[in-house]
């Protein structure tokens, strides 16, 4: 594994090593056993999309590695004067060990990675957002001590997150269901890669209703309703989502037990009720904790000696 764009580029074994070495790291970082093992190393952290927990993340997780990660939002940047990208990508390539791109649009990572010299992360861009569905593979498993077999439902907006959830899933062995609106189902090439998943064995569904997606389910997953820079359209996407919600009425239709995980932020009343929120809220913020050590199992991979 040269580069972490999207998991449609991982094998399942690479996606399942991955996990194993942030379950290592976690219970390695918990009894305070040190794991410097990127002494030395440097991490540029370009966000032309901000976020609170891809940023303090990453920075704390290269820290605790032993390296050291580097800001740079798009004022430091020279890509917004019209810097070529593939400029920025040999130019970065000759200072830092690896660089992080969370950005829109996935064809400017894939360049970025085209022309750099060192590896290259996603912390998300409009196709795919990887490291957030490594973390909630990680913090299924941990529920569940597997996730072959399991049921993973997602409700909302087929958009990035959907795109990894799918793919990430059906690469695990879990049954994957997804109910969006017709109008927002997920990527193409990831529905093409599902239908041949299916062709295997695979179990899928996509569904513009709820509750047949969410039926049985041991996980229920959802997104916000509006992002990814799509502000213009909030009225029309709540228009579109009405129904599309996290709420009671699915949780009893899921398993007795099942889980919620949300990426956050979160936005109580529209994707998800605030009674839900709060009932599974230690699930969803091991979630957010778990996108440090999945990340740092990411970095250690790519950027340390033992490659995957």
């Amino acid at each position: 594994m040269k580069h972490l764009l999207k998991l449609l580029d991982c094998s399942s074994e690479e996606i399942v090593n991955l996990l194993d070495m942030a379950d290592q790291l976690k219970y390695e970082n918990k009894h305070n056993i040190p794991h410097r093992h990127l002494e030395g190393k440097s991490l540029g952290l370009i966000f032309e999309k901000l976020s609170t927990r891809t940023r303090v993340s990453f920075e704390t997780g290269m820290y605790q590695l032993g390296g050291r990660a580097m800001f740079l939002s798009r004022r430091d940047m020279q890509t917004h004067r019209g810097e070529p990208m593939e400029d920025t990508a040999r130019t970065l390539s000759r200072y830092l060990d690896g660089i992080m791109l969370r950005t829109y649009e996935q064809e400017k990572l894939e360049r970025l990675a085209d022309c750099s010299s060192v590896p290259v992360i996603s912390g998300m861009t409009d196709f795919a957002h990887p490291c957030q569905v490594l973390a909630d593979l990680m913090t299924i498993r941990e529920t569940y001590a597997q996730l072959e077999g399991l049921k993973l439902c997602y409700i909302g907006d087929g958009d990035n997150m959907c795109n990894s959830l799918i793919v990430g899933g059906l690469k695990t062995g879990m049954e994957v269901a997804v109910a969006c609106p017709k109008a927002y189902r997920p990527h193409p090439m990831v529905l093409d890669f599902a239908e041949h998943q299916v062709a295997e064995g695979a179990k899928f569904l996509l569904t513009d209703d709820v509750m047949e997606a969410s039926k049985d389910a041991d996980v229920v997953i959802t997104d916000a309703w509006v992002s990814m820079g799509k502000e213009s359209e909030a009225e029309e996407r709540h228009i579109a989502f009405q129904g599309y919600q996290v709420n009671r009425d699915v949780m009893e239709n899921a398993k007795t037990g099942a889980m919620v995980q949300h990426c956050l932020p979160a936005y109580r009343g529209q994707e998800i009720t605030a009674e839900i929120f709060e009932e599974h809220a230690d699930e969803i913020f091991e979630e957010a904790e778990n996108r440090l050590h999945a990340q740092k199992a990411v970095l250690l991979a790519l950027l340390g000696k033992k490659k995957i």
